[in-house]
């Protein structure tokens, strides 16, 4: 009897040994994206500790990521995101790039698209001006440079993508807008998430993005956020002014953004809207993912107090 009352104890606590390790694993995989067998391997060896594990993984992806950045870097980087973060008075637009469509769509580069922008925001937050806007471009290497709350560099973490998503990644360039007084910002990325119902602190990641200074009292977010989705789709190459570039004076007239027929409602043109809902767009900036102009527009985005 006591033989068959310590068979079945033995029997049930293999069973919940079993189930806390298939919990554990599971738990690890969801956190970290790594493979079941490398989150097994990472549990064995301490003990299921899940800290430890995790801490292991990371520490081999990053060191597997030096590996295969090294390996990896001629190979080309033309797909990823860019995302686009507003907080407050602070907006960060990024642009990260990886060899694949599919690694643009896994969380972990999501997470670091999220993360990069994160990064630079915190940057712009230490910025102070005596002006309205203040605006800076940032290139690869110097956001690569960037330290991080852990004390590591955005290229330590890069490494570390590189070493999870396995394939070529790079950080490819920034741009940051802070403003004070009556100056306002809003973002857009595209294609939108559908269920995205406020985007303030909220990094939008998307194949294109705008960031937009305003003035005015209207705080309308959704005009704010549809005159970002026109800069987007019909990618004007300066905001214009009234009385000047009018339509048909000469045949560059539809690059200006006031006189451009706007996205929502043809029948207006933007600066028609702007003027309706006392707003004034003062300076943006769009991104589109892999575009060969980058490097001429972050030249263009200077230092300004």
């Amino acid at each position: 009897m006591i033989f068959q009352q310590f068979t079945r104890f033995l029997h049930t606590s293999r069973i919940v040994f079993a189930g806390a390790e298939k919990s554990a694993l599971a738990a690890l995989r969801k956190k970290t994206g790594y493979t079941f067998a490398n989150c097994k391997k990472a549990l064995e060896m301490h003990n299921n500790d899940l800290k430890l594990a995790e801490k292991w993984l990371n520490e081999q992806a990053q060191s597997l990521g030096w590996s295969k950045a090294t390996k990896l870097a001629e190979r080309a980087t033309a797909q990823g995101l860019v995302g686009v973060l507003i907080k407050g008075n602070i907006g960060a637009m990024v642009e990260v790039n990886c060899e694949t469509d599919f690694v643009a769509r896994n969380e972990n580069f999501k997470g670091f698209v999220d993360h990069v922008s994160r990064v630079c925001a915190q940057y712009t937050e230490l910025t102070q001006f005596d002006g309205d806007l203040w605006k800076s471009g940032f290139e690869a290497e110097a956001l690569k440079n960037l330290k991080t709350a852990d004390g590591k560099t955005l290229a330590d973490h890069l490494a570390l993508l590189i070493g999870t998503v396995g394939e070529n990644a790079s950080i490819k360039r920034a741009i940051c807008f802070k403003v004070n007084n009556d100056m306002k910002l809003s973002g857009y990325a595209h294609p939108q998430a559908s269920n995205q119902e406020s985007t303030q602190n909220i990094t939008q990641v998307g194949k294109y993005g705008a960031i937009v200074a305003f003035r005015g009292d209207n705080a309308d977010e959704e005009l704010h956020k549809n005159l970002c989705q026109h800069i987007v789709g019909l990618n004007p190459k300066k905001v214009g002014e009234a009385g000047k570039d009018k339509p048909n004076a000469n045949k560059d007239d539809e690059t200006c953004l006031i006189h451009q027929e706007y996205l929502l409602d043809d029948d207006k043109t933007v600066g028609e809207v702007l003027q309706e809902n006392n707003l004034s767009i003062i300076d943006y900036q769009r991104f589109e993912c892999g575009e060969a102009a980058a490097n001429e527009d972050l030249e263009k985005a200077k230092l300004s107090n």
